[in-house]
């Protein structure tokens, strides 16, 4: 049905219209005691077998909503009513900014693909922190909040600017994102150097444990399937060396050649940062590669291509403690969580493993033995 419905009304409409439509449906339902009630017994079952422990936090399981689909913290709710067991928002930068000129949002429909270069439009962190705080929680939800660097910021005062978010948001996050892995920031992604990220990374766990008395806000860094395998590798030791508590693997690629996109040459030479299906195989390996250097001392969040349930096993085979999705969710609309879900629920059934826990890394480290 939803399939039919895309193909007849949202793949006819410009993709970020489209997005703010479905937007707007899934706030009003989030809004509506029964029809809430209705769409949450529908499409967000609990499996007792799937709930999932990590970062000190208890979820009903694995799967959650990555960063990018709710930048501003408007549709918590909605998007826990349709099933997603953690939900993060942003990007969300120190000061407002529109983002980027549009057209900025592209389907590459034959590739279940998106191109995106939205430049994190956001209405800045103290806006999101004060809607944070009014928020009246109607559904149990993990929420992250994912940060980055406001545009007009030079990276010679990106620690500066990554703080004042912290400062504002970290009391109400479960956990918190530094992203330095966007490609639509100028200069963003030089922060992945390691030599830049120690001092950003230090500042704002200090800043977190400034800011939030009573526990210790996690920490984790989103980082780009772009890097080369031994930047990987330095990210996961500064990771360990500072104390982090995971890392998330991985944002958009830059990429185009070598991933067998079969869109419109014209779409693909979009700029912006390319996620969905043709990021899977990379993603999958920065993932197995992470969990080799660091085992189960950091947690491993999985994102980029997470189609189905196969594709979120594989993940958590491969060393994810969680795994998150966003581009699949367009096109497969709001039964993406729940069939993922009872996918889930079926293979761990099928599997040697007693818990979804002892299922973690299991595939990696078998190719290490």
């Amino acid at each position: 049905m939803y399939k039919l419905f895309f193909n007849l009304v949202f793949k006819r409409m410009d993709p970020e219209q489209a997005h703010y439509t479905a937007f707007r449906w899934i706030r009003l339902a989030a809004r509506t005691p029964v029809l809430r009630t209705f769409v949450a017994a529908w499409l967000a079952p609990r499996h007792a077998a799937l709930r999932t422990e990590a970062l000190g936090l208890r979820m009903h399981g694995p799967f959650g909503l990555a960063a990018g689909f709710d930048k501003n913290a408007v549709a918590v709710d909605g998007m826990a009513m349709l099933g997603f067991d953690h939900v993060e928002i942003g990007t969300v930068t120190a000061e407002a900014q529109p983002g980027n000129p549009k057209k900025r949002l592209f389907r590459l429909v034959p590739d279940r693909a998106l191109i995106n270069r939205m430049g994190f439009n956001n209405e800045g962190s103290a806006a999101v922190a004060e809607r944070l705080a009014a928020r009246e929680a109607v559904f149990r939800t993990v929420v992250g909040v994912n940060i980055g660097k406001t545009k007009t910021v030079p990276e010679e005062e990106a620690v500066a600017d990554y703080v004042a978010s912290t400062e504002r948001l970290a009391r109400h996050a479960d956990y918190l994102v530094v992203n330095v892995s966007s490609p639509n920031t100028p200069g963003l992604r030089n922060l992945q150097a390691t030599e830049s990220l120690r001092p950003l990374l230090t500042a704002v766990r200090e800043a977190a444990d400034r800011s939030v008395t009573g526990r210790r806000v996690p920490l984790l860094v989103k980082i780009a399937p772009d890097l080369a395998d031994e930047d990987v590798d330095a990210v996961a030791d500064l990771a360990l060396e500072l104390g982090l508590d995971g890392i998330i693997a991985t944002n958009t690629t830059i990429a185009r050649e070598g991933l067998g996109l079969k869109s419109a040459p014209a779409l693909v030479k979009e700029t912006g940062g390319l996620s969905g299906a043709p990021v899977k195989e990379r993603s999958l390996e920065v993932l197995r590669r992470l969990y080799a250097r660091v085992g189960d001392r950091l947690v491993l969040v999985g994102v980029g291509g997470i189609e189905n349930a196969e594709d979120a096993w594989q993940r958590i085979l491969a060393g994810a403690t969680l795994v998150q999705g966003y581009s699949a969710f367009i096109y497969e609309g709001p039964c993406y969580a729940r069939a993922i879900h009872r996918g889930l629920a079926a293979r761990l059934a099928d599997s040697p493993y007693a818990t979804l826990a002892d299922a973690v890394g299991a595939e990696t480290r078998k190719v290490a033995l």
